[in-house]
């Protein structure tokens, strides 16, 4: 059933912040609809839904056609535990049926060259891996908007940055291989709120021409209205997204870990020049 478009604008920005009507259609009203799920249901996806999201994941752009990412399929309980463990204990990675490990990977690339007896220069660059990351990203989207079109729910999990070594090591990892997010694939559980979360108003990202910066104070007071009375419904405790930007980016202790990324990226195999 299509989902109305005023109601999925008004739940994407709150009533104060509504951009104007334009084109509509369902593949928008489900764009519209996505929201993170933390809870599910143990029951296991139906035959072929793994490499009917991989073969979606592969329909995504993807640099000069490097394909330089991967993913890694984990349903062992053994193994997510070991994965919620480095991502501070978030137990959805426990109970989602399905636990996939993006993974920016040029050690595929690395190998051909070697089965060729070539060098490829650009490969140690800081732009190659910065590619790579950014092509799974793009796989994973496309991942997860199929998921959501078959009932599934999702959420991503960056936490795995927390210790991309251990990750590395859990999965038999070559070097030029990261894991560099998770996502949680499954049956949300009914009886969990999973409600639409508020963005920022498009006055405060959308920029035309040029940037400009002048209606951010305004456009931030808003969106911290209609986020403090998302989190209040939701998670039980109100917060301004302000609070939320200084308490995330205002300690290094906030990273958990991810302040030490770069020297495990180079330990993991990537110079990054």
């Amino acid at each position: 059933m299509s989902i109305d478009q005023h109601e999925a604008l008004a739940a994407r920005y709150g009533a104060a912040a509504l951009p104007p009507a334009g084109p509509w259609n369902d593949v928008i009203a489900a764009l519209m609809a996505h929201r993170s799920v933390r809870a599910y249901r143990s029951d296991p996806l139906p035959e072929g839904t793994l490499e009917t999201l991989v073969a979606a994941a592969q329909s995504a752009a993807t640099s000069s056609n490097m394909q330089t990412w991967s993913v890694v399929a984990v349903t062992d309980p053994a193994r997510k535990a070991v994965f919620a463990e480095v991502a501070n204990n978030q137990r959805h990675i426990i109970q989602c049926p399905l636990f996939l490990v993006w993974l920016a990977d040029l050690s595929r690339n690395a190998r051909l060259a070697e089965a060729e007896g070539t060098t490829l220069e650009a490969l140690p660059y800081f732009e190659t891996f910065l590619v790579a990351a950014l092509d799974a990203a793009l796989a994973a989207q496309n991942a997860t908007v199929a998921a959501e079109s078959l009932g599934l729910s999702t959420v991503y999990i960056g936490a795995l940055r927390n210790d991309v070594r251990r990750v590395a090591a859990e999965l038999a990892l070559p070097p030029g291989v990261v894991g560099v997010f998770g996502l949680c694939v499954g049956y949300a559980d009914p009886a969990a709120r999973a409600e639409v979360k508020p963005r920022l108003p498009q006055g405060a990202i959308l920029h035309r021409e040029q940037y400009d910066a002048g209606a951010e104070t305004e456009m931030r007071g808003l969106y911290d209205v209609a986020l403090s009375e998302f989190s209040a419904r939701n998670e039980m405790k109100a917060y301004r997204w302000t609070d939320r930007v200084l308490a995330r980016l205002g300690r290094i202790s906030a990273l958990h870990g991810r302040d030490g990324l770069k020297a495990a990226l180079r330990d993991l195999g990537f110079p990054l020049k």
